[in-house]
């Protein structure tokens, strides 16, 4: 992609993002031409496909709207669209269109097929050719139906002065077509109507196969999002109640939230307490109390009582929906594989073109005469698609990618996995990746029932990272809130309050070590809670993987020497503590320059320098949007073991890559010898062209087992 060129004379201060939807994309020379020459368009900055969702992420200025996009696209032989305002809003109108396709092409095939097999056996004279009419008026409509999608993709390239992988798809099954008709009204020993129409059965069966792995590719996340509450019962001024649909709630709204029902924003709870189901996002299971001031997401269940919720994020903008954003930004590969698989695809119509050509040619002059060159120059038309090699890299990769978000893990960009199956050792921050980065008391029983209550009351009234790591111990305790008046923060100081006419408060204690803690005071007496921030339940596991794997592990972070060296003892594993985030990047700097392809796992604002220049790099669903933003991939939940099966995952991947390649490069090397020699017919022609899709998609389909 030239986009040093498109960007001269845009203002990038002033950019705006628009999605297309173009289901013309059928290879990877199909993204390649989007890519590298739609940002030549005067006014496009840059253009990203999603070969899985059939859509182009496009960022352009002010001197060129939708409509110029559209003609653009379509200019460039692309038929394309705005895409629909959820960025994962299953379409499958496209994969429906293909079944009916399919079915009228299969109906018509074995009909062709019964009449075929009467010529075989040895039928001539009349009975030949009424079979060949019978054949005719039932291939010709069903040509005509089935083939449309070849056709109409064919016609808008060459109505723009360009080919692609449908043209000569088109010219193949035209000219069988063509050469059928004409034997049949000659008499003719021979026609291709079975040929013909099987070539479009093949064909169809596996774009259709293509399409629903796409669209179970994105069914994950969609399903996800069906989740979502489709609206809420919204509390007016004067205390009436009317149903608001989730895409027309806004910020500081009361939503009134019945036991059952599904959250239709994020927002916090103003009212009420109780306990939610929100494994949709963090991956937890349990369900988790929630009670006054405490954020809760669209997408979660509330399980037992009713709670009054103000919104505090419309339904674009809530943690779900950039979730789903992430999804439909993440581009095509960029991988050394995807260019390959470009470089090939630019130049597959001319060569099979020249081909063809060269066959007809050939055996004119050998002597065959008109109807055996062209059947043979048919044959290589056929049997030289590239469908196998387009789908080479994309089938690995949209499964792939589909494998690892049910693990928790998304993958922003293809790229990422190639990247991921060469690491060979990953540098960890601490607090909020090794660490869950929540702060929770050491030991509760410190604390009596009575003071239980009202440090509960107290931490929940606190947005302080130690209250709230207390409150949620306290809930999961079943602990209940005690009654306090004239509650009042001082922030850096702490929470007072009143508690049977006695004075109580929750602050930071007077002296002691320098580990977290506070200290709470009911009346003249005080307890001081001892704080820590607990590794993730699955740290050592997920060190010990990666350690299977060949990578050697480190911690890089910017805590304390003597905090950050503990945690290094606990899981017996090199520790750098005290790091600043220039210090962090020198680090990698350092350790790429020596040879090594480092992943940089971490979450704080100051990893995102660090996240952006490691050999790949992964964020937890808890970090800064900068680190999110700079990471290659994003893991959900408390559980840090989506990073080990991400290699896992990886290298599968690039194995079953490299095996698709092989595929599709050695049926092209054993096939067109054949087809250029006369030896294979338009049907078996067919057969073998549609048979190395299949073989590749079925192929990428194993990658579902790779991280079981």
């Amino acid at each position: 992609m030239n986009a040093h060129a498109s960007l001269q004379g845009i203002d990038c201060s002033n950019l705006s993002d628009h999605r297309f939807t173009v289901p013309g994309m059928r290879c990877a020379g199909c993204i390649s031409k989007i890519e590298r020459e739609l940002p030549q368009v005067p006014g496009v900055a840059e253009a990203r496909v999603n070969f899985s969702a059939k859509r182009v992420a496009v960022r352009h200025d002010a001197s060129i709207d939708e409509a110029g996009i559209v003609r653009a696209l379509e200019h460039l032989g692309f038929e394309a669209q705005p895409a629909a305002t959820n960025p994962l809003a299953q379409d499958d109108a496209e994969t429906k269109r293909l079944l009916r396709a399919v079915a009228v092409a299969g109906f018509g095939m074995m009909n062709i097929m019964l009449l075929s097999v009467s010529v075989w056996s040895g039928a001539g004279g009349v009975t030949r050719d009424l079979f060949h009419w019978l054949s005719a008026l039932i291939a010709i409509p069903v040509i005509a139906y089935s083939g449309r999608p070849f056709f109409a993709s064919a016609l808008m390239a060459l109505r723009y002065g360009r080919t692609n992988m449908d043209v000569p798809i088109s010219i193949g099954i035209l000219l069988a077509t063509g050469l059928s008709i004409y034997e049949t009204a000659t008499g003719g020993e021979h026609a291709y109507f079975d040929g013909a129409v099987m070539l479009l059965f093949f064909l169809l069966t596996g774009r259709a196969l293509d399409a629903g792995m796409r669209d179970k590719a994105r069914s994950g996340i969609a399903g996800l999002l069906s989740k979502m509450g489709r609206g809420a019962s919204v509390i007016a001024e004067d205390g009436t109640a009317r149903w608001v649909k989730a895409e027309d709630l806004t910020p500081g709204m009361i939503m009134m939230v019945a036991a059952g029902e599904a959250l239709a924003a994020d927002g916090r709870v103003t009212e009420g307490a109780t306990n939610i189901d929100n494994a949709m996002l963090t991956g937890e299971s349990r369900p988790q109390p929630v009670s006054l001031g405490m954020i809760v997401h669209a997408g979660a269940s509330n399980l037992s009582d009713p709670i009054r919720v103000e919104v505090t994020a419309s339904s674009g903008d809530t943690a779900i929906a950039e979730i789903a954003r992430l999804m439909d930004e993440a581009g095509q590969s960029r991988s050394r594989y995807v260019r390959i698989a470009d470089r090939a695809a630019r130049f597959y119509a001319p060569a099979v073109h020249s081909l063809a050509l060269l066959a007809f040619a050939g055996w004119m002059i050998a002597g065959a005469g008109w109807h055996q060159s062209l059947t043979i120059a048919i044959a290589v038309l056929i049997i030289t698609c590239p469908c196998a090699l387009g789908l080479a890299v994309p089938a690995a990769q949209v499964v792939a990618a589909n494998t690892l978000l049910k693990r928790g893990l998304l993958v922003k960009d293809g790229s990422a996995l190639e990247r991921l199956a060469e690491a060979d050792m990953a540098l960890f921050d601490k607090t909020g990746t090794l660490t869950l980065g929540q702060p929770r008391p050491i030991d509760l029983r410190v604390l009596s029932a009575d003071s239980q209550g009202v440090a509960l009351a107290l931490a929940q009234a606190s947005r302080h990272p130690l209250s709230k790591g207390l409150a949620a111990a306290l809930q999961m305790e079943g602990v209940k809130p005690a009654h306090i008046d004239e509650i009042e923060e001082v922030a850096g100081f702490g929470i007072s309050g009143k508690w049977r006419d006695t004075n109580v408060a929750l602050h930071r204690p007077s002296a002691g070590s320098d580990a977290p803690a506070s200290e709470l005071v009911i009346g003249e007496q005080s307890v001081r809670l001892e704080f820590s921030d607990g590794l993730r339940p699955d740290a050592a596991k997920t060190l010990a993987g990666l350690g299977c794997l060949g990578l050697s592990s480190q911690i890089i972070s910017g805590d304390r020497n003597e905090v950050v060296d503990a945690i290094g003892h606990e899981l017996q594993i090199e520790a750098h503590g005290a790091m600043l985030p220039q210090e962090k990047l020198a680090r990698l700097e350092a350790l790429k320059a020596a040879g090594h392809r480092p992943l940089m796992v971490g979450d704080g604002l100051n990893d995102g320098p660090a996240l952006a220049a490691a050999h790949v790099s992964i964020a937890p669903g808890t970090a800064s949007d900068v680190s999110q933003q700079a990471a290659d991939a994003v893991f959900v939940g408390d559980s840090l073991i989506p990073v080990a099966y991400a290699i896992v995952v990886a290298r599968e991947t690039m194995r079953v890559v490299r095996q698709n390649f092989a595929f599709a490069i050695g049926y092209n090397v054993l096939a067109v010898p054949l087809a250029l020699a006369g030896l294979v017919t338009p049907l078996v022609a067919a057969i073998a062209m549609s048979g190395s899709s299949l073989i590749v998609v079925a192929n990428s389909l194993r990658l579902f087992r790779a991280a079981r």
